[in-house]
């Protein structure tokens, strides 16, 4: 058991940058980027010896897992919560430095899937066969997400340039 907690313990160490950056990637902001690695994490260390066993890359499956969990969170808070008043702002958080940057609005509005495959593909550098392992889809569906991903992207690019 202890080698069991040191060996994930290692893992960790050495993926975390990654999937934290992934994790921004996904959710948009850094905050819930840590919040989903975390949630995911707790749940993969708890039967990490089984997930060994299971699997020869445990990294595509802990990004799949965080791909599914976001969408999941996604679905369940989609809906809009109306409130009667705004609420008070306190202090002045620190802005996202991509926040206004055109790339990355465009990336931010892609549905989940899109927004995983194009971050995957060019962002982490994997090919369309990882992608698809990943994300648990079939090497088509990555191909014709990320076309569409490349399309809308390409139209709402050319309207901020030529906004400008």
């Amino acid at each position: 058991m202890v080698s069991e907690r040191t060996d994930f313990a290692e893992f960790v160490e050495a993926a975390l940058p990654g999937l934290l950056r992934y994790g921004h990637a996904l959710t948009g902001n850094p905050h819930d980027a840590a919040d989903l690695v975390q949630t995911v994490l707790e749940k993969v260390g708890s039967r990490w010896s089984d997930l060994q066993r299971r699997t020869q890359d445990p990294t595509a499956y802990i990004r799949r897992s965080m791909a599914n969990a976001h969408i999941s969170k996604w679905r369940r808070t989609r809906k809009e919560n109306l409130v009667a008043e705004l609420p008070e702002r306190k202090g002045n958080p620190q802005a996202d430095p991509f926040e206004h940057e055109p790339l990355w609005q465009a990336l931010r509005e892609l549905p989940p899937r899109q927004r995983a495959v194009i971050v995957l593909r060019y962002y982490e550098g994997l090919s369309e066969q990882e992608i698809a392992e990943s994300l648990g889809v079939s090497q088509g569906t990555v191909k014709s997400q990320a076309s569409k991903a490349i399309t809308s992207l390409r139209t709402k690019l050319t309207a901020v340039t030529e906004e400008w």
